[in-house]
């Protein structure tokens, strides 16, 4: 008897350790990009900071691929912190240059990672964005109060237009586009539905044309584990083993058999040198 449902994943774009990786996304994207750099892969996670929606990620992608520099005036003082719309708060700063500094540091590092990137890894987490009354959906709203923002959820038909675009700028590279499994729980659970629906369906019809890739680890949590002991305390986010069972799915759909001892390798080599004698 089988007392689960087993998710079979088909075969995805190779991965090699020649490759180059960019994540790009929600907390999830951590997750993973960290496995990846730990088993010996060249990986660029979030150069710029964690990003939830869609929009924010396109947005960011358009930043990346300029490189431009922001100038003093793109900042503003919060709560003794100068911060950007566009950047994470990790990046922010209670001194203004040393602000600037970080982030300009960040987009640099992220223009190099895009440019040289063979694959973009993309994690969407939720339909909501906040919107500026002015215009313009942020990055990081950086927990100022809601009032300041128009908070409003897009729709499959935004996303899809948006992404299309910047499907079409960068042919020379593989996407891969997953949805978090983390839920957001402010909007009840039915809003957490329907805002994981909207990514699914967007999702979809990205990949519907051959010109991007879909891989199931909103599935492999919420349909495949389906269980409370696979979530961390807060039980909204995926716990260490589910986010190990989640990767080794993904290896086993991206590794040829080289590339998985190569990777099995280079994470003892890891082990072995955060290894901290005792005497």
């Amino acid at each position: 008897m089988n007392f689960r449902t087993a998710l079979q994943i088909p075969a995805g774009t190779e991965i090699t350790h020649r490759d180059r990786l960019l994540m790009l996304g929600s907390c999830f994207s951590t997750e993973v990009g960290s496995r990846l750099l730990r088993d010996g892969f060249d990986t660029t996670i979030n150069p710029t900071g964690t990003l939830y929606n869609p929009m924010s990620v396109a947005k960011t992608i358009g930043l990346l691929e300029s490189g431009a520099q922001i100038c003093p005036d793109h900042l503003f003082e919060n709560q003794g912190l100068w911060r950007s719309f566009d950047h994470h708060s990790s990046l922010s700063d209670p001194d203004r240059d040393k602000a600037l500094e970080k982030i300009n540091s960040a987009i640099t590092a992220g223009h190099n990672a895009l440019k040289k990137a063979t694959h973009v890894f993309v994690t969407f987490g939720t339909a909501w964005v906040f919107e500026l009354p002015e215009g313009g959906i942020v990055c990081n709203c950086h927990k100022l109060p809601p009032r300041q923002f128009i908070r409003r959820r897009v729709t499959v038909d935004e996303i899809v237009g948006t992404w299309t675009t910047i499907l079409r700028r960068h042919p020379d590279k593989f996407f891969t586009f997953t949805v978090s499994p983390i839920r957001h729980t402010a909007d009840g659970l039915h809003g957490n539905q329907l805002s994981k629906s909207t990514l699914l369906l967007a999702v979809d019809e990205l990949c519907a044309g051959g010109a991007a890739e879909y891989f199931p680890a909103y599935e492999a949590l919420i349909d495949d584990l389906r269980d409370y002991r696979f979530y961390a305390a807060d039980m909204k986010h995926p716990s260490d083993v589910a986010v190990d069972y989640i990767y080794s799915l993904f290896a086993s759909s991206r590794f040829s058999s080289a590339t998985m001892a190569r990777a099995a390798e280079a994470a003892r080599a890891n082990r072995r040198s955060s290894h901290r004698p005792m005497h």
